[in-house]
């Protein structure tokens, strides 16, 4: 392999390519990245080789010398437009001979302004003379050049390098960008880089887009540049022109849906519940537990470990009511204190999950809600939490996530919404919002109970998501029955129109024959009257927000919920569209 590199290097064998770099407001390419390719008919055709074998036979500067030179000849003989991202490594860039201007003379020599070549710093190594790489890139700024930094979030130190560099570009690692519109994660890794960027001056670009969705939720956050097989391909001859499909979806006004938390419960552990309660050894006597109860009139429960390891809990009251029996203490109270202990306290360890927990609490005898649970780590004591704790904990992470996430159907709940109606209001672009609710819901619960009453509410969150084109259209679920549905897409009417007839279709299988062929049942109203219901149905009230016609969300939600009331008064399922501009006419469904 050495020799063939090294007859790869005299004969100067390498090929250049060059991948567009996009800018997101405008669509038109402002740079291209050189890439380089060996033989193609030789084991070290790609780079990754190419590079591998150079580092092992020491001829890493040799190879990237000649990588430059390939790639700055081909860039000048193309006569591309904008500015070139030239791959260095930090290991070259540190190199005497790299930083006495070779670079900069071969430049000058084909013709090129320095202050269109990016060096791109791409890690293979960790870099760790930090010093020596600030008075490397200072040098190169002083002869026109600027500075970028590859991968962020995958190289060895590319934070650091950040910090120290203060680069004018940052390239996001693609492990963050493929896939962003659905992963909650990334999105927020990504938001925070940018805020980063725009706090240091700093400029970012997103590698590896390769869908139109990934493209415009990283426009959204606000990233200045794009790069990936979405927006062109690497190619020795590249297009000058973005494709006409990304140009207009950027020029689109409009906001990409961005990926939602669910209700992560299982994020949170019993280890936020911790209590150190000073526990007592099983050789301690009942006496001496039953006088510490004394001496702390609030201590309830008293955990016994030996050798750090839980055995069980005293109750304080349990304790009380023996002493309380004739001859009991005279007979126990010099006994072990195990002799009162409930010997299967519950034990959890400290990254358990509160949801487990409070699951297991649950299928657990009543008495261990009053006692508590021993938390352990690695089967060692470290303290108690209570079970008044650990229900508080639970109901307010519940309240949390509905504001966030429904637990029943997952899908955004209140803050969400207002946050995507603020973003689709600042974006200026016309949208509608559709309020779906469902009629004699309530009645329906009381008949056939709660759970087949969750089961019709979560088959409408799923009719809706199905409907719905999931990179332009926002499905939420304010609570209970009622739904909202933020749509861009145009034919948001049909889409309407087709939940209302699968919903139509599917609610039938929830009750039973006689009833559907009756098309309703029997049920008392809240004054205990006798009253004939019909089948569920659907109604949506609709609103068309043109830009600069609402400036809240509260101001469309009370638009909205009006719309929804006078879709109700429509028997059966129905659509009513508030056409405010012309005469407000319903249209039965």
């Amino acid at each position: 392999m050495r020799a063939h590199l090294l007859d790869i290097i005299s004969r100067a064998q390498l090929s250049a390519l060059f991948q567009p770099i996009v800018d997101m407001r405008s669509g038109d390419i402002v740079a291209y990245e050189g890439l380089i390719r060996g033989p193609s008919d030789s084991p070290l055709h790609a780079p990754m080789n190419l590079f591998k074998v150079a580092r092992a036979n020491g001829l890493t500067v040799q190879v990237e010398h000649l990588c430059r030179k390939v790639v700055l000849e081909r860039f000048a003989e193309l006569q591309l437009p904008g500015k070139l991202f030239l791959n260095v490594s930090p290991e070259c860039l540190l190199q005497r001979e790299a930083r006495h201007g070779e670079t900069l003379e071969h430049i000058h020599r084909i013709g090129i302004n320095p202050e269109r070549v990016i060096i791109e710093l791409t890690e293979n190594q960790p870099t760790y003379d930090y010093d020596l790489m600030r008075e490397a890139v200072l040098h190169y700024r002083q002869m026109g050049f600027q500075i970028a930094i590859d991968d962020l979030g995958e190289g060895f130190s590319s934070l650091r390098l950040w910090s120290e560099l203060r680069p004018e570009y940052v390239k996001i690692d693609m492990h963050f960008i493929q896939g962003i519109n659905h992963d909650p994660v990334k999105l927020q890794f990504v938001r925070s880089i940018q805020e980063i960027a725009e706090k240091s001056n700093t400029l970012v670009i997103a590698e590896g887009i390769e869908t139109q969705a990934e493209l415009l939720v990283l426009r959204d956050v606000g990233v200045a540049f794009g790069q990936g097989y979405h927006l062109g391909r690497p190619h020795p001859a590249p297009a000058r022109a973005a494709p006409a499909e990304v140009v207009k979806a950027l020029a689109r006004n409009g906001v990409a849906v961005y990926p939602q938390r669910g209700a992560e419960n299982n994020a949170v552990s019993v280890y936020k519940l911790l209590n150190e309660v000073a526990a007592v050894p099983s050789y301690m006597s009942n006496n001496e537990v039953y006088e510490i109860f004394v001496r702390e009139p609030k201590l309830m429960i008293i955990p016994v470990v030996d050798d750090e390891l839980p055995l069980g809990l005293i109750n304080r009251f349990d304790m009380i009511e023996h002493f309380a029996r004739p001859y009991q203490r005279e007979l126990y109270g010099k006994k072990s204190c195990k002799q009162f202990m409930d010997r299967n306290p519950l034990i959890a360890d400290k990254d358990t999950s509160l949801q487990d927990l409070s699951f297991r609490m649950v299928q657990a005898a009543a008495h261990h809600l009053f006692n508590g649970f021993i938390i352990t780590e690695h089967g060692r004591y470290l303290g108690m939490g209570t079970g008044h704790d650990l229900m508080r904990e639970i109901t307010q992470m519940q309240i949390n996530a509905a504001r966030y996430a429904n637990p029943l159907t997952q899908l955004p709940g209140n803050v969400p919404i207002d946050e995507h109606i603020d973003r689709l209001l600042a974006s200026g672009t016309r949208f509608w919002v559709c309020y779906f609710d469902l009629d004699h819901f309530k009645p329906f619960n009381d008949v056939y109970g709660y759970r087949r009453g969750d089961d019709v509410i979560q088959l409408t969150g799923k009719i809706l998501a199905g409907h719905c084109d999931g990179d332009r259209d926002f499905v939420g679920h304010i609570g209970g029955d009622d739904f909202m549905v933020l749509f861009q897409s145009e034919d948001w009417e049909a889409r309407c129109q087709a939940v209302l007839a699968e919903f139509e279709q599917n609610v039938q299988d929830f009750y039973s024959i006689d009833d559907r062929e009756r098309g309703g049942y029997i049920s008392e109203d809240r004054q205990g009257r006798k009253v004939f219901y019909s089948l569920m149905s659907l109604s949506i009230g609709a609103i068309r927000v043109e830009p600069r016609q609402y400036y809240t969300h509260h101001q469309i939600a009370t638009a909205a919920a009006e719309s929804k009331k006078q879709a109700k008064k429509i028997h059966g399922n129905s659509l009513f569209i508030d056409r405010r501009q012309a005469a407000a006419t319903p249209a039965a469904g």
